[in-house]
Parts: C-alpha cells; structure tokens; sequence
C-alpha cells in the first residue's frame, strides 16, 4: 500500500490522463470538452488527502492515504464512510497501479453536463470549499448525505 508524503495531485492527473488517452478513448460516455485536472487537493486533520478529479467521463471525489495510520485496509469495490464537517460521504474502495489504494466518491458520472473545463473546475472548487463547510441539514432518516444534497441539488 502507498502512502502520499506530498501532493498527490501530478501523479493523479498523469495517471487518469493515461487512462483518458487509451482505456477511456473515444467511448461515448467522454465528455470531449474536459480534461484530467487535480482540483482542490489538501491533508484532512488525520493526514490523508481529499480533492477533486475531472476527467473527461467523471468527476470524483478522492481521498488517498496520507500515512498508513488510520487508513481503512479495504478491498477493492468495498464501501467506506469518510467524515468531513460538512457530513458524512460514503466512498468505494478503489485501486491503480500509479497510484495505489485510494477511495472515490462519484459526483458526476459521466460528466456530460459541463459545458467546457472551466465550468468542471468552477463546480469542483466549489465541492472542494463545501467539504470542510457546515454541514446541512440531511433527512432524519438518512445516515450518510447523499452526492446531490452534498452539491446542493438535493432540494
């Protein structure tokens, strides 16, 4: 398992632009306006680090090891719950070989909507800056906020 000492925002961009330019080429679900950009990235209090990826088929929400302590050992395709101040998100377990064992919350999948990549980067700061704000106000009976309440489409 890897673990992030500094940002690990090139390593991402590198690596899911390799994706976007061969396991992802020209599949309809790509958004031909948007590029790979590591949006937002910072340590949470525990260490590890959280920021936003677009690709041209998804926008996600990424948490990576930091350090190995309190990092969940989970296999890949599992879920894990990751609290922030604003809520609690749920995240599946995921893997790359450049990259390691990370965790990605989907926001945008695919991304068709965004018109161009300012657009992308305009929502992602905005899912970046929302993460550590208060956190709203979730249905009695929800456990975890839901991505649409999260971005603010939830009512």
């Amino acid at each position: 398992m890897k673990s992030w000492a500094i940002d690990p925002s090139p390593m991402l961009v590198a690596t899911f632009d390799s994706i976007a330019r061969t396991r992802m080429h020209d599949l309809p679900i790509c958004n031909g306006q948007l590029q790979v950009e590591a949006v937002g990235f910072q340590r949470t209090p525990a260490g590890h680090w959280v920021g936003v990826v677009i690709t041209p088929w998804a926008i996600n929400l990424l948490c990576l090891p930091g350090q190995m302590e309190g990092w969940p050992v989970l296999a890949a395709c599992s879920k894990h719950d990751w609290h922030f101040s604003s809520g609690d998100y749920e995240f599946t377990v995921a893997e790359e070989e450049h990259i390691g064992n990370y965790h990605l919350c989907s926001l945008f999948s695919p991304a068709l909507e965004f018109e161009n990549q300012e657009a992308a980067r305009l929502t992602a700061l905005a899912v970046a800056h929302a993460l550590q704000g208060e956190p709203r106000a979730a249905p009695a009976t929800a456990r975890t906020t839901s991505r649409r309440d999260f971005i603010g489409l939830g009512r």
